[in-house]
């Protein structure tokens, strides 16, 4: 599913209008990279945490020439799944 597929969806569930979904999603997607900028995070409770991640640096290789190459440290975004997101998943 993709972005314009996400907004429909939330527009027939949720009987907005799809450019009123657009903008809930867009909202949405904007406050959690705000929250992670600031090295917060977001926890939506039976759904999962959206947070950040500090990656040290590390060797690794050009796949193309074998060369070694310095990757440099990160702060990266994750994502943990909920209980009840896993539980829905999982269910038969």
């Amino acid at each position: 599913m993709n972005k314009t597929e996400l907004v429909e969806a939330i527009a027939k569930d949720t009987g907005l209008t799809k450019a009123a979904s657009e903008k809930a999603v867009k909202a949405f997607v904007d406050v959690v990279t705000k929250e992670l900028k600031k090295k917060g995070k977001v926890q939506l409770v039976g759904f999962g945490t959206f947070e950040t991640a500090k990656r040290a640096a590390r060797t690794g290789k050009n796949p193309q020439t074998g060369a070694a190459i310095k990757i440099p440290a990160a702060t990266v975004p994750k994502f943990k799944a909920g209980k009840a997101l896993k539980d829905a998943v999982n269910k038969k």
